[in-house]
């Protein structure tokens, strides 16, 4: 019995490994987006941070297999656990300080625009729903049901999952060049409003690593100048890099409109 409650904190502690072990990719994503520009990667290493972010998805998935794995076991094969006090208060402690973790990872990833952060974030959560699991499945095997440990467990694999969709969505969706429409929305409407651009044509958006940019085509008066045209370009320019998060850098493609 004393070597099944070591068992569950070393577990706990091997969980609480993985999560730390997160940092590394993410540290080293961070250092690399920070490089300039060069010839043979012109827009930096920025996506670096997506490769990061999926290190860290695939670490979710890990997490949830482990789970479920367990639960199954342990629902096959029931072992007694003793010491469940020591087990629950360790169980208590993993999830507070883990999802305050979770919190801020989340809060500042989406502060910065780092889809992988956000998702490192996630992923401390779910540490934290295995501790959560810990506490139930001890609770209910104090009240006389053994088995509330594995079934607990698995219900904590599905909450797993739902943390790894989450996730998934943040990051491959920054791989797929995902962007918020309401973003777009902002930037149509912002060129709109500069004097002298008469409509606005295609809007594109990317993320690379914690910054937007953007390419848009406006419809100018065909009189103008080619010098007139390029200051309107540019108080377009100007105009969405100060009022778009994230926003960087904007192409600004200009063509004759009548009208």
């Amino acid at each position: 019995m004393r070597q099944e409650s070591a068992h569950v904190l070393v577990r706990r502690r091997v969980v609480d490994l993985a999560d730390a072990l997160t940092a590394v990719p993410l540290g080293i994503a961070f250092l690399l987006g920070r490089r300039a520009a060069t010839r043979r990667f012109t827009y930096g290493l920025g996506r670096a941070e997506d490769l990061a972010g999926v290190v860290v998805v695939l670490l979710i998935a890990a997490s949830a297999a482990l789970a479920g794995y367990e639960s199954v076991t342990r629902l096959l094969d029931p072992r007694p656990v003793d010491h469940l006090w020591v087990v629950a208060a360790a169980g208590v402690a993993g999830f507070a300080g883990n999802e305050l973790v979770a919190r801020y990872r989340i809060r500042v990833g989406r502060e910065i625009g780092s889809a992988a952060l956000v998702a490192d974030g996630l992923h401390a959560r779910t540490d934290g729903f295995t501790s959560l699991a810990v506490v139930a499945g001890a609770l209910g095997v104090a009240l006389g049901f053994p088995l509330a440990d594995p079934l607990v467990g698995l219900g904590m694999t599905v909450g797993i999952l739902i943390v790894l969709r989450d996730a998934a969505r943040e990051v491959f969706g920054r791989l797929m060049d995902a962007v918020d429409p309401d973003t777009l929305d902002a930037a149509e409407h912002t060129a709109a409003r500069v004097d002298g651009v008469r409509r606005t044509g295609y809007l594109r958006m990317r993320w690379t690593g914690h910054t937007l940019r953007a390419e848009l085509a406006i419809g100018v008066d065909p009189v103008l100048t080619v010098g007139q045209a390029h200051r309107i370009a540019h108080d377009v320019e100007r105009r969405l890099v100060a009022t778009i998060p994230r926003l960087s850098a904007v192409t600004v493609h200009t063509a004759p409109h009548e009208g």
